[in-house]
């Protein structure tokens, strides 16, 4: 492959998307500011640089996966940041789950430095990243998005254009509102129902094929009624996320109750010591409220 990619955040999801393009060919320098990700990334195989200038260099191609809107702002138009050392002419795709506004900064702040940029949140976990079967949105030029065709159907198995530049970052606020509410009502209902002295498994296996089922229902309860809420997605980026979309509704004036219920949920989940577990761990929350009386 011609094309030289650089991935700034290499955590659990830019490690995954860098292994993949790795895979498939691509000449790929992946950078974090921390040593552990690095780290951890160069045990899947992708070539690493401690310094930002020099996984740049020569790269023309920019993906960024990161964990908040802050931490993005400063990756990208901080003094040191990602536009201080792009080569002109290359292309960003900001990849990260962050508001709409921090994504229109960001993109206006590359313009100024001739770097092309392209919105384009990711919906699925670790493993669709390794896979290369990511949903991607994706939003801004066209053109820019057809130059790298190619890159974006190696880490999804579909994307979809939103329209400009922002669009793609509240669509993703949107699914991930819905995401999370789905998962909040299955653990609630769930809880409920082996309360009611059904088994898990007879439980899970009906509901899986009934009509309050969802797609994260049947990828996260399997391991959820087998005690195992090792985390694809962490219950405090659930709660994140949330708050984000909350927020981004606040801004267009349109209500959003149902998933500030669920947002504050989640925030009580966290206080009672579920940082670090999968979100799928509500429904542990639940359990053990029932346990507890």
């Amino acid at each position: 492959m011609s094309k030289k990619i650089a991935v700034v955040g290499i955590g659990q999801m830019g490690a995954g998307m860098a292994k993949c393009l790795t895979q498939a060919g691509y000449d790929v320098l992946g950078y974090d500011v921390s040593e552990k990700s690095r780290q951890a990334a160069a045990a899947l195989g992708v070539a690493t640089s401690d310094n930002l200038a020099t996984a740049l260099s020569g790269r023309h191609i920019i993906l960024s996966s990161l964990p908040n809107a802050a931490i993005t702002i400063q990756a990208w138009t901080g003094p040191d940041g990602i536009l201080a050392h792009a080569e002109p002419g290359s292309i960003g795709i900001e990849l990260s789950t962050i508001d709409p506004e921090t994504m229109r900064t960001v993109a206006q702040a590359a313009k100024a430095k001739g770097v092309r940029m392209i919105d384009a949140p990711v919906s699925g976990g670790p493993d669709e990243c390794a896979n290369g079967t990511l949903v991607i949105m994706t939003g801004g030029d066209r053109e820019d998005i057809d130059s790298v065709d190619d890159v974006l159907k190696v880490l999804g198995s579909s994307y979809h254009y939103t329209g400009i530049i922002g669009t793609a970052k509240a669509v993703k606020l949107v699914n991930n509102m819905m995401s999370m509410a789905n998962i909040v009502a299955a653990a609630e209902a769930f809880a409920l129902g082996t309360a009611a002295g059904v088994e898990p498994e007879l439980l899970y296996s009906v509901l899986s094929q009934s009509g309050g089922k969802s797609h994260h229902f049947t990828k996260r309860f399997p391991k959820a009624i087998q005690g195992n809420f090792d985390p694809g997605f962490k219950m405090e980026l659930g709660e994140k996320d949330l708050a984000l979309a909350i927020e981004f509704g606040r801004s267009l004036s349109q209500p959003t109750p149902a998933a500030s219920a669920v947002r504050e949920l989640m925030a009580q989940s966290l206080a009672s010591g579920y940082r670090g577990r999968d979100v799928v761990a509500m429904l542990d929350f639940y359990n053990r409220a029932h346990s507890s009386r």
